[in-house]
């Protein structure tokens, strides 16, 4: 098994020690260099080529939402592992519309961050519904209303897409999303491999991300319908 190249971002020395330490005793994950802000970051992609970048948020210089765009810009193959606090973290949600695949708190447990490292290296987006809804869903709440290209979009998905969609901006995984529509899993990974396609998106959390900015999902339940009502209907 190919080692996953791994570029630690944060403006701390000492957790950049702890991290090197923790993911230096898996021997599937290559820490190759470290960065202590955002602009270091987007130049050590540039002579890396990282695998993962697990990025800081609140960094001087260029913070994590800044670098996680200018990262993917440079480097679109990359993929972008936020680091937070979350609880009093306001940079997190910006950072996911900015293209990363997920985030973890500062104080998750060694086994699960390589655990995160390896799941977004191979492609997959990190959405625990403790944590990633809660941070979606207060930016909703404190957000503009939806933007109408975006709402546009949407007339791109089927109905059962649209559907589809919507579960996965809940937090629900594919297994969740096939039980709620009583369907298999694979056709649920079909329909997710599909939206993403239509609607031009990274992965998961960019789906989302867009779920809630075309009001498609609205925090507190009362989502836009995905089927306009029949004309008779009451």
């Amino acid at each position: 098994m190919t080692a996953v190249r791994v570029l630690i971002v944060d403006d701390d020395e000492l957790m950049r020690a702890g991290l090197r330490a923790i993911l230096g005793t898996d021997d599937t994950i290559n820490v190759i260099a470290e960065a202590g802000d955002g602009r270091d970051a987007v130049q050590a992609v540039r002579l890396h080529a990282p695998d993962v970048v697990l990025m800081d948020v609140r960094m001087p210089a260029m913070d994590g939402v800044a670098a996680t765009r200018a990262v993917l810009e440079e480097a679109g193959q990359a993929r972008v592992l936020i680091l937070t606090t979350f609880e009093d973290d306001e940079y997190v949600f910006g950072a996911l519309a900015a293209g990363a695949s997920g985030f973890v708190l500062k104080r998750i447990r060694p086994e699960d961050l390589m655990a995160a490292i390896h799941a977004v290296a191979a492609g997959d987006s990190l959405l625990s519904p403790s944590v990633t809804r809660k941070v979606i869903e207060r930016a909703a709440r404190e957000g503009a209303p939806p933007d109408p290209a975006l709402v546009r979009r949407l007339q791109l998905l089927t109905p059962r897409e649209r559907d589809v969609l919507a579960l996965i901006g809940h937090g629900l995984s594919n297994g969740e999303i096939a039980a709620k529509l009583v369907v298999e899993e694979s056709t649920v990974k079909t329909h997710v491999k599909r939206i993403l396609a239509k609607l031009h998106l990274r992965d998961r959390v960019q789906a989302v991300v867009l779920a809630y900015e075309t009001g498609l999902v609205h925090p507190g339940g009362r989502d836009r319908p995905s089927r306009p009502p029949a004309k008779n209907a009451p």
